[in-house]
């Protein structure tokens, strides 16, 4: 347990209702009463209830607020600690002063994340369900949410924490015939080192399966719009947005930077870059804006290449297409309601039949094909079922294959009949790198660069 008490702003900052400031510590509940008047003492009150009063400067009596206060006694709460929220008014003064008057009272500001870390080294969660809090307030789409909620009561933990199990009693089946070696037969010893270790291999197969979906599910996947002028990138931006983000006119190059938007496709986010039309021009700032749609090209995940179908390729989008051909790229062949000029034959033999989408963005034909062309190419055409876990985070997918590669090596190593006290030493590094996921065996600096991520407050 920590000694000190500590406060923040739980809420975000601005005008609101209401706003809540979480303080936490052994000295939770004696500091706020001193700061507190209503009906009951918060020192006296049971747990797990809400009072009404005043907060008032404990030397001048003057009254700064009326306020609801919540208090929860630990072990029984998020940190394990006593916990009181103060909500009161949601002014930026009115917050301040609340705050300043609890740091007066000898109360410290949280650390970013502090409330979660403090929840994780009191063992209330685990490493993986703490990472989880953050993907939860994060999350960018419904499914997305649905699987960090899963993570944050967890899911993954439990299946670590069984792989974990299984490599324990391998383990123990290891020191037993190192110390017994009279009793063990060398073979049946091989044969149990390759059946746990391979079940195990298969467990971690499954859980890496789902990384890619649950990466994308996690952070989005990087879309650059890209085209020349006036080809209809900003109304297709407004289409998949369902609002006027970008200015659509007549007149090229209207969109002179890169437009960033979250959408979802068939519960998939996309982070959307509208990028400046791609072509040679003498106007400086259009040429910057060239250029960043460049930069935001070569770093996208998806590319969604539009084009006019009422006019013929230029050289300029004959080049983008030669560019783009070994990338993940869609073709939106757009102004469909106008006689077609497009060479649509070269199109399709360089990117593929399906990769080709024909729309009219003017009259809404042809989104539905275009979504699906998008799932087609990262899901095949849908996610995995409800009730798998995810793996989405990056550090645990790092482990993950850590933790398969020991075990190859553990594997490899029993075909062999090399030494079974050599063979130990892989099977606990997988068990080691497996305890990091949930933070069993995770060091003091990772755990600190993981919860400055928070954000003040959580």
């Amino acid at each position: 347990m920590i000694e000190d008490t500590i406060a923040a702003i739980a809420t975000p900052m601005g005008e609101g209702g209401i706003a809540v400031i979480r303080v936490s510590g052994a000295d939770a509940v004696r500091i706020c009463d001193t700061i507190y008047k209503g009906k009951n003492k918060l020192t006296e009150v049971p747990t797990h209830t809400v009072h009404y009063g005043r907060i008032v400067h404990p030397a001048t009596k003057e009254r700064l607020e009326e306020a609801l206060v919540t208090v929860m006694r630990g072990p029984r709460s998020f940190t394990r600690e006593d916990v009181v929220e103060i909500s009161c008014h949601g002014g930026f003064v009115s917050v301040k002063k609340v705050l300043d008057l609890l740091l007066d009272q000898g109360v410290r500001l949280a650390e970013p994340g502090e409330f979660t870390k403090r929840a994780f080294l009191n063992g209330r969660i685990d490493l993986s369900q703490a990472e989880a809090v953050m993907d939860l307030i994060r999350a960018k789409s419904d499914r997305a949410f649905r699987i960090a909620m899963k993570q944050s009561e967890g899911s993954l933990s439990k299946k670590i924490e069984a792989l974990r199990r299984e490599l324990v009693e391998t383990m123990a089946h290891i020191e037993v015939n190192i110390d017994y070696p009279e009793h063990d037969v060398e073979e049946l010893t091989s044969a149990f080192i390759k059946d746990k270790c391979g079940r195990v291999m298969e467990e971690i197969d499954k859980l890496l399966h789902s990384a890619k979906q649950g990466k994308i599910l996690r952070e989005g996947i990087v879309t650059a719009i890209v085209g020349r002028p006036n080809v209809g990138k900003s109304s297709l931006l407004n289409t998949l947005a369902q609002e006027e983000r970008a200015i659509v006119t007549d007149i090229a190059g209207t969109t002179r930077d890169v437009i960033e938007e979250y959408v979802n496709v068939n519960g998939i986010p996309l982070k959307l870059l509208d990028t400046a039309g791609i072509r040679e021009t003498a106007d400086l700032v259009e040429k910057i804006g060239v250029e960043r749609s460049r930069s935001a090209l070569s770093e996208a995940d998806l590319i969604l290449l539009v084009v006019s179908g009422a006019e013929p390729l230029s050289e300029e989008e004959r080049g983008l297409i030669e560019q783009l051909k070994d990338r993940q790229t869609i073709v939106i062949i757009n102004k469909q309601d106008l006689p077609q000029q497009i060479e649509t034959a070269y199109i399709e033999r360089m990117f593929g039949e399906e990769r080709v989408v024909r729309t009219s963005l003017l009259e809404q034909q042809g989104i539905d094909r275009l979504e699906k062309a998008i799932a087609d190419i990262f899901f095949t055409g849908q996610l995995e079922s409800g009730d798998l876990t995810y793996v989405s985070n990056v550090r645990h997918i790092h482990l993950l294959n850590r933790a398969k590669a020991s075990l190859e090596e553990a594997y490899t190593a029993a075909e062999q009949f090399i030494p079974i006290d050599m063979i130990q030493i892989d099977v606990r590094n997988a068990w080691e790198a497996l305890g990091e996921i949930i933070g069993d065996s995770v060091s003091e600096t990772l755990i600190d660069q993981i919860f400055s991520q928070f954000c003040l407050g959580k």
